[in-house]
């Protein structure tokens, strides 16, 4: 036999190979379908794993008051909501997060989402300046503005506000660690090079760096410092900015830890009582300070159990307030909260699904009444928000508010049996473990003694199981998989490195050019003051304003406190 006979004939017996693989895959799926119309869900549980009944009725509820435990919205323990016409009177802020690269990359995308219909302007830092690092540290220059943007000094604030109203906008500051206080340093000095008295200024700051040693910051974050430089920002704000959310306790982190919905809650709640006690203890009334308390919520997939998990969050507040703390203004009682869509519900596996988890996501938020909403970016699992990502999530916002209706009624999902039930069970759950807390000796114990530490642990490990079981299913993990794709459909954000470089270089120019002497006798005070246990924000704002930088300000503070001046411990300090 011929060469090429041999060729030919096992190109046939190929071709016949393939030609019943592609009859046996054909038959397979005709298989699949038929199952397909006559399957059922795979689980009958919310996602935090509790089991669910067939049907809800009224014997699924205790003997309620309506008065005591639901009221109407507006109305103690603000259940239903903490305004009483809620949207009706006004929408949700829309407000989508942006950091990208340097101050300038920031700025111009704030100013895209602005004239795009965004209503609340949302910077988040990146992870050098949350670590307490500038831009120029052998450990920061080549991540600079890859996560965030990078604000170094108060001309990189300047660069980031330029043109921008602020008496007039909302400005959303998401720096969580203890870097937040000298960003509060840094708005408010340049608010008032600019003429504006810090009293009109609106807008929040996140400032929970308790929360943040679970974000990957443990050596920025000791656990008394976090307390002291937090609650120095609180204290100031309340005396001196009555329009300004001086903290956004960051419940949204911790549950992208993997933990359940009433843990969520639970351990928010445990963190934000360790602020309102140091601010207590400092002699400020609750009523004093407790109206500007604000969170920071996620909402995950599964949206009843979201929108049950906000209205119990609502109720144990208000009660917390009123019956620990002897709050008596019903503004202190009201749990004003921000939503964070899930990004951990986020998949790189066919990316324009996460369109569709996003805005079941922010339904479940506008369903259970939400003050400000980000809605994630459908490309965040592989890169920062594109433009066209970030346009994508404002209009998932905008259709919402303006498309489907569910801004025209109060609380809509009010009065379900299901709905009222589940949201028993979240407070129920949530107080167990609550008490778990106490019975340790308080969140502080807790994480001290990384009780804590072992229950992210714990839930990371149960939730991979359930994914690896098939008890969890999620669309292109583990089931309805496709082969991978080669690209995002719409691209992805990339940081420029000649603008990263060009921030290292200004700042390495920014500390040979500046008055050093001016510059230490700023660090004296601040030193004098953190070491004295005065409130340093009136220190820091001086010593920004004479150009000291993050890491600059948050090393003399934490010298004082007996930590290394640089928490990577690299770098002396310049003002020995």
């Amino acid at each position: 036999m011929k060469k090429c006979e041999r060729i030919h004939i096992e190109d046939n017996k190929m071709d016949q190979v393939n030609q019943k693989k592609q009859v046996e895959t054909l038959e397979g799926n005709w298989e699949d379908y038929i199952k397909a119309y006559y399957e059922k869900p795979a689980s009958f549980k919310s996602w935090s794993g509790y089991d669910l009944k067939e049907i809800y009725t009224p014997r699924d509820r205790s003997a309620e008051e309506y008065e005591k435990d639901i009221a109407d919205a507006g109305t103690y323990p603000f259940t239903r909501g903490i305004h009483a016409n809620m949207f009706r009177g006004r929408l949700w802020t829309k407000r989508e997060v942006v950091g990208i690269g340097s101050p300038a990359d920031t700025h111009e995308r704030l100013e895209y989402l602005a004239h795009q219909g965004g209503s609340g302007l949302n910077t988040i830092a990146d992870v050098t300046y949350e670590m307490g690092l500038d831009a120029d540290h052998p450990r920061a220059v080549d991540e600079v503005g890859l996560t965030g943007v990078n604000i170094t000094s108060i001309r990189d604030m300047e660069t980031l506000t330029r043109d921008i109203p602020l008496d007039k906008v909302s400005w959303s500051v998401i720096t969580a660690s203890t870097a937040a206080s000298v960003s509060m340093a840094q708005y408010v000095a340049v608010a008032k090079d600019r003429g504006y008295d810090p009293a009109v200024l609106r807008g929040s700051i996140q400032n929970d760096p308790i929360h943040f040693r679970y974000c990957g910051f443990r050596p920025a974050c000791p656990l008394d410092l976090s307390i002291k430089l937090g609650s120095d920002v609180m204290e100031f704000c309340t005396k001196k900015m009555p329009k300004w959310y001086y903290t956004t306790v960051n419940m949204y982190d911790l549950r992208e830890q993997g933990i359940t919905a009433p843990q969520e809650v639970a351990f928010g709640f445990g963190i934000a009582m360790c602020y309102i006690d140091e601010l207590i203890r400092r002699g400020l009334d609750i009523d004093e300070f407790a109206p500007r308390f604000t969170f920071y919520v996620s909402c995950h997939i599964d949206i009843f159990e979201e929108v049950a998990k906000i209205r119990a969050a609502r109720r144990m507040w208000a009660r917390l307030m009123k019956e620990k703390y002897g709050a008596r203004d019903p503004r202190s009682m009201q749990f004003r909260f921000a939503v964070h869509t899930a990004g951990c519900s986020l998949i790189p596996q066919q990316p324009l699904n996460n369109i569709v988890r996003i805005s079941y996501e922010a339904l479940a938020a506008v369903l259970g009444g939400v003050q400000s909403l980000h809605c994630c970016s459908y490309d965040e699992p592989m890169c920062l928000p594109t433009e066209k990502g970030h346009l994508q999530a404002l209009r998932t916002q905008q259709i919402l508010a303006y498309e489907t209706g569910v801004t025209n009624v109060v609380d809509p999902l009010g009065g379900s049996y299901y709905v009222e039930s589940l949201t028993d069970k979240m407070e129920e759950e949530s107080l167990k473990i609550m008490k778990q807390v106490e019975d340790i000796g308080g969140m502080e114990d807790a994480i001290r003694t990384e009780w804590l530490d072992a229950q992210f642990e714990s839930e990371a490990v149960k939730r991979q199981k359930e994914l690896d079981s098939g008890e969890k299913l999620v669309v292109g993990v583990n089931v309805f998989t496709t082969e991978q794709e080669k690209s995002t459909p719409l691209g992805v954000q990339r940081v420029s490195s000649a603008s990263a470089k060009q921030q290292v270089q200004e700042v390495r120019e920014l500390k040979r050019t500046r008055n050093m002497n001016k510059l230490k006798i700023a660090i004296a005070r601040l030193r004098d003051d953190a070491g004295e246990r005065k409130n340093v924000i009136p220190a820091m704002i001086e010593a920004t304003k004479a150009f000291g930088t993050t890491g600059e300000l948050l090393g003399t503070v934490r010298e004082v406190f007996g930590y290394p001046y640089d928490p990577m411990e690299i770098l002396e300090s310049p003002f020995q």
